[in-house]
């Protein structure tokens, strides 16, 4: 896979339009794109700059296989079970989505009683 075409796949992830990234890049949308048309030649310290905006390494775009992202795995039944695969996440990010999921089921579970109560 290109880097340009890489560089897409990761920014759609993070549901950014090329014109945020262009913006944060300092260049024009029109030049951003050629990026991920790999019409034009990146060099490090554009993918650094990339990364950055990104909130990954350059070896993390470098590396980038959406196939170990989104992994379709048929059974033998022919039913389609989907699994997302993340092995980029730190430990501290992983502590800070149970953090917040427990926050939220406590959130969840209060509203729930003051909704009992009005009944």
């Amino acid at each position: 896979m290109e880097i340009g075409i890489k560089v897409k796949k990761l920014r759609e992830l993070r549901n950014f339009t090329q014109e945020y990234m262009a913006k944060h890049l300092d260049m024009t949308t029109s030049g951003y794109g050629k990026i991920e048309r790999d019409e034009s030649e990146v060099s490090y310290q554009r993918l650094e700059k990339i990364a950055e905006v990104l909130g990954i390494k350059v070896e993390d775009i470098i590396n980038f296989n959406e196939k170990l992202v989104f992994n379709v795995m048929h059974n033998q039944t022919g039913i389609t079970n989907g699994y997302v695969v993340n092995n980029g996440i730190s430990s501290d990010e992983k502590s800070l989505y149970e953090q917040m999921i427990a926050q939220l089921k406590e959130e969840n579970a209060y509203l729930k009683s003051i909704i009992d109560k009005l009944r």
